[in-house]
């Protein structure tokens, strides 16, 4: 999908109020409703606009711990990179994922309400995981900060 200066003000806005409606909208952007629907849609439908979602505070649900792992793999063949992307996947406390270049093969971040927790995570969960060589935790002291925005404003 080719996307105009048009869709990516809608992105903006969105970004920033996912439950603005669409007269809202339409009105922020200037177009009529109808045609802002559609090009929402097209989004949609293009994958552009993955989901919506509302912004948890961490440790207002119980989970103020917030730790950066690196792990390496004993061996970066395709399918034991596959089995661990697919192990990684199934724990609730993974909040992201990365495959990276250098040192160590993932960056994962994860969530936990205490250090017991996190024990239990790595004997029980990270550590089983077939191929895992190495693991490296950073625990994080605090967020400097946290966009959830993507960087638009050039495109608008």
């Amino acid at each position: 999908m080719q996307l105009d200066r048009t869709d990516y003000r809608i992105l903006h806005h969105i970004q920033n109020n996912a439950r603005m409606t669409n007269v809202d909208l339409a009105e922020a952007i200037g177009l009529s409703p109808a045609p802002c629907l559609r090009r929402v849609k097209a989004l949609e439908a293009a994958g552009v606009i993955k989901s919506y979602a509302g912004i948890v505070d961490a440790g207002a649900v119980g989970l103020p711990i917030s730790i950066f792992i690196n792990i390496s793999l004993e061996r970066q063949e395709r399918s034991h990179l596959e089995d661990f992307e697919a192990s990684i996947r199934t724990n609730p406390e993974v909040m992201e994922c990365y495959l990276m270049t250098g040192s160590s093969d993932y960056l994962v971040r994860i969530v936990v309400p205490d250090l017991q927790s996190f024990e239990r995570f790595l004997a029980d969960k990270l550590t089983r995981i077939p191929g895992v060589a190495n693991i490296q935790s950073s625990f994080a002291v605090k967020q400097v900060v946290y966009n959830t925005e993507l960087p638009l404003q050039e495109r608008i």
